[in-house]
């Protein structure tokens, strides 16, 4: 079986967020680097213009979004406890809150430092484009995040309620869930993409956060594009459950919040948790990419 191939770049948070889980679940698995932002017309390939990272492949199959993603970790590595739905009723409320208010919240953090690690990551020009393109994102979404002290003051409360929650080594029990993840990555941003140590007041939160990074990032090998596409040529998509089957028709689907980029394909499955769209391309043939409900919109 292929292993897992995430679609990912240095500073991205969400793709830190896997990154964490797959040396949490002790997983091999190979690194296809792109740009910080559009066009990346190797990816549109597989995934047809979505805009979000990271994208994963397991070899004919490309999952988008990471909580697709973490479903296929989680059943690589037997680590049922990363999959969102598997968690308590409290756990799922704080990661979906912690992933979409406090991920935005933490943007408000990061200060002029983020400039200078975008410079280092691309060029000076590399680094306006990249704000220039974040703004425009913002100013497309169907929600309108907290912006300045209002931002910065829900933050430190999340992180003040954190340290209140860590009586155990994780938030939510003596080891760790999706819940844990969905925190770690956003204070990630702030520690090492904006350079600011905003731990020092909560220990309790420094021990835990220490403790995140501590599960690294797993076995990761460097490949190119042109081999990850290669590896979904020369693959067929994974047989999908036979419950699972849907009226093959086109439809587009897109994320409900921001980067609302839509992915075009026949509907193949529909799941309780997702849907599954067959698309083709002459460079790989087919290929069937999977995306959630929970935060998208099929049409």
């Amino acid at each position: 079986m292929s292993q897992l191939i995430l679609y990912n770049y240095r500073i991205s948070p969400f793709s830190e967020k896997i990154r964490a889980m797959l040396g949490y679940a002790q997983l091999s698995w190979q690194s296809v680097t792109v740009m910080p932002m559009p066009p990346r017309p190797t990816l549109d390939i597989l995934a047809g213009g979505y805009r979000k990272i990271p994208v994963a492949q397991i070899g004919a199959d490309v999952f988008c979004d990471s909580k697709m993603i973490a479903r296929q970790v989680a059943r690589l590595g037997n680590k049922p406890e990363l999959i969102l739905e598997n968690c308590s009723p409290e756990a799922q409320a704080f990661s979906q809150r912690v992933d979409l208010d406090i991920f935005f919240a933490s943007l408000s953090l990061l200060g002029p430092g983020v400039i200078l690690t975008l410079k280092r990551e691309t060029s000076w020009m590399g680094a306006l484009a990249f704000i220039k393109d974040r703004a425009g994102l913002l100013g497309k979404a169907t929600f309108k995040p907290a912006a300045g002290k209002k931002a910065k003051a829900m933050f430190m409360a999340h992180l003040a309620e954190m340290e209140t929650m860590l009586e155990q080594e994780f938030l939510f029990g003596d080891a760790p869930c999706a819940a844990d993840f969905s925190a770690y990555h956003s204070l990630w941003m702030v520690m090492e993409v904006g350079g600011k140590n905003v731990v020092s007041d909560v220990p309790a939160v420094q021990a835990w956060y220490a403790r995140m990074r501590a599960f690294g990032h797993g076995g990761v090998t460097s490949i190119s594009a042109e081999q990850a596409l290669d590896i979904a040529r020369d693959a067929t998509p994974a047989e999908m459950d036979a419950d699972a089957g849907a009226a093959q028709k086109q439809v587009s689907i897109a994320p409900a919040d921001y980067a609302r980029d839509p992915v075009t394909g026949i509907l193949v499955a529909e799941q309780a948790f997702g849907w599954v769209l067959q698309r083709e391309h002459p460079r790989v043939g087919h290929v069937h990419v999977h995306l959630p409900k929970a935060g998208y919109a099929l049409h």
